[in-house]
């Protein structure tokens, strides 16, 4: 037999425990063959000589917005990495609509009030994009501003410049016209104004993000909603995924979750099969190694820094808000019911505790009413949990999906935000491990920066923005975190039997390091380099730096 390729002379963490290391992985038609002695005297076609260099499995982000993410490369950053005033922001606009067409909609991405020193002015908007109109997606990717062309675009005509909008809010000055600011429904209603961006620029979008998602040593992704109102693009997302797999694209391998609103009624179905679902009776599953679907994606709420995440409690500051329930539980438990009866595997984002409580109702009643083995529902960032809801959690085999690099870049705002009685209750780790539940690793990008190390960092540290420690008990161990972004985001797919740990008939996806993340100080593993990103033996990233015999 002759092997695709022998990866030799590594230190190789595999994530079993029956061989926890070794130094020698052959591959054949991208899967593990054996280790070490296993493939010893084997010939390949290719031979990669590590160097002693640590190696870990493939990391797979569990909750991360692959063509979001492209969608940011394309437009203009605004977010705090970038400008740090809003005249900064105002000219950062102005440059990026340079050579674009007059009538074009200018979309920026990232800013964040609180670091500008307060939300951008629609008149400084208007003339820094010409009189185009703009969209400026909050960093919470809750909320954002429009401009006055993009208010009389999508108003309609409306006296008052925009409607309200149930779910949602419109600012206004005290003459009732739109600030601008929008947040929730009253964002996704400007974002389908809008309309989506090109199918080409859509495939592109997503060519970029793959890029960069393998430089970060990412070999798998979830992607979190396609088709939906607040992510994706537009009704023809996973058309562009197939479009770009078939130009060529060579990047990580991806689960894609359809949005609630992509799933319908279907008149005519079998008998003996529930008439709800895509066409063609499609749901969780389809798919391959490289292109899959995973999950249907439901919201449930909103977010904490725009204060509109559904809390049991009022924010802090705020006796009378307790967040915004979207869609009203009612619905959310009959589309619940509706996904899991068909066989869908459901992903609800859910922050606040009020909307983990809905989302755990309703698939306790769904499995109670249609049992299933093993459903494997997801809640999705899980952000303010106690030790009852934890262990509800655990007992429904209910997967939570928590964002440890939140704490890093939000993690201040959100302690302000629910108070510092509650704090010890945001995006708990170790407590759900010691429940019994395998945790995935994820970051939400572009929400955040998506390299994985930078999470893993995040998970083991909990340090938060403004240099203090959240909840040391939640700490995990290096070991831990590794295995979340590893075994726990494959677990959360339905895939631990296809990748998450280096073995015999796993797929070879392995990240090659510059230092061994378990070895280092916790505070150093973000200095820590992605050498090459393997996905089947291939490595699609940093060829140039692995030595071939």
């Amino acid at each position: 037999m002759i092997l695709d390729a022998l990866y030799l002379n590594g230190r190789i963490r595999t994530g079993t425990s029956t061989r926890p290391m070794a130094h020698t992985l052959g591959v054949f038609d991208g899967v593990v063959v054996g280790l070490d002695e296993e493939v010893s005297g084997l010939r390949a076609r290719r031979v990669v000589d590590l160097g002693g260099a640590p190696a870990v499995p493939g990391l797979h982000d569990a909750h991360h917005h692959l063509s979001g993410r492209g969608q940011a490369l394309l437009s203009c950053d605004v977010s705090p990495r970038r400008v740090r005033t809003l005249q900064e922001l105002y000219a950062a606009l102005a440059d990026h609509v340079v050579g674009l067409p007059g009538d074009a909609w200018v979309r920026a991405h990232g800013y964040d009030e609180s670091t500008l020193g307060g939300h951008p002015l629609r008149e400084a908007l208007d003339a820094a994009v010409g009189g185009r109109p703009l969209l400026v997606l909050h960093r919470s990717h809750h909320s954002g501003i429009v401009n006055t062309p993009a208010i009389r675009l999508v108003g309609g005509g409306h006296p008052d410049g925009l409607p309200e909008i149930d779910g949602g809010t419109v600012e206004r000055r005290p003459d009732g016209t739109p600030t601008g600011y929008l947040t929730e429904r009253a964002w996704e209603f400007a974002l389908a104004g809008a309309g989506p961006i090109s199918s080409a620029d859509m495939v592109r979008a997503i060519g970029l993000a793959s890029a960069a998602a393998l430089a970060d040593g990412l070999t798998s992704i979830t992607e979190p909603g396609i088709s939906g109102s607040l992510t994706g693009n537009g009704p023809a997302d996973l058309g562009a995924f197939l479009t770009a797999r078939d130009q060529g694209l060579r990047g990580p391998r991806i689960t894609v979750m359809p949005e609630m609103a992509a799933l319908h009624e279907m008149a005519g179905s079998e008998r003996d099969l529930p008439g709800f679902g895509l066409d063609l009776g499609l749901r969780t599953g389809l798919g391959d190694d490289r292109l899959r679907i995973g999950a249907v994606k439901i919201f449930g709420d909103g977010a904490l820094s725009s204060r509109t995440a559904s809390l049991r409690c009022p924010y802090h500051g705020e006796p009378d808000n307790t967040g915004l329930a979207h869609p009203d539980p009612d619905q959310l438990r009959t589309q619940v019911l509706a996904a899991h009866r068909t066989g869908w595997q459901i992903a609800t984002h859910a922050i606040g505790d009020a909307a983990v409580d809905v989302a755990l109702g309703a698939y306790e009643a769904a499995q109670e009413t249609f049992p299933r083995p093993d459903a494997r529902h997801r809640i999705e960032h899980c952000g303010v949990a106690d030790d009852e809801t934890i262990k509800r959690l655990a007992a429904h085999g209910v997967i939570p999906v928590p964002q440890g690099r939140f704490l890093t870049e939000f993690g201040a705002t959100y302690l302000e935000a629910v108070g510092p009685e509650r704090g010890d209750l945001l995006y708990r780790q170790r407590s759900f491990l010691d429940a019994g539940i395998e945790l995935p690793g994820s970051s939400d990008c572009p929400v955040v920066d998506g390299a994985p190390l930078l999470g893993i960092q995040a998970l083991v540290t909990r340090v938060l923005d403004d240099g203090r420690v959240l909840n040391p008990a939640e700490r995990l161990t290096p070991v831990q975190a590794l295995r979340a972004y590893t075994y726990g985001s494959a677990y959360a797919d339905h895939q631990e039997h296809r990748k998450g740990t280096l073995q015999r008939g796993r797929l070879a996806d392995l990240v090659v390091l510059s230092d061994d993340l378990l070895e280092v100080a916790p505070e150093r593993i973000e200095t820590i380099d992605v050498v090459a990103t393997v996905v089947g033996g291939e490595a699609l990233f940093g060829a140039d730096n692995l030595k071939e015999l």
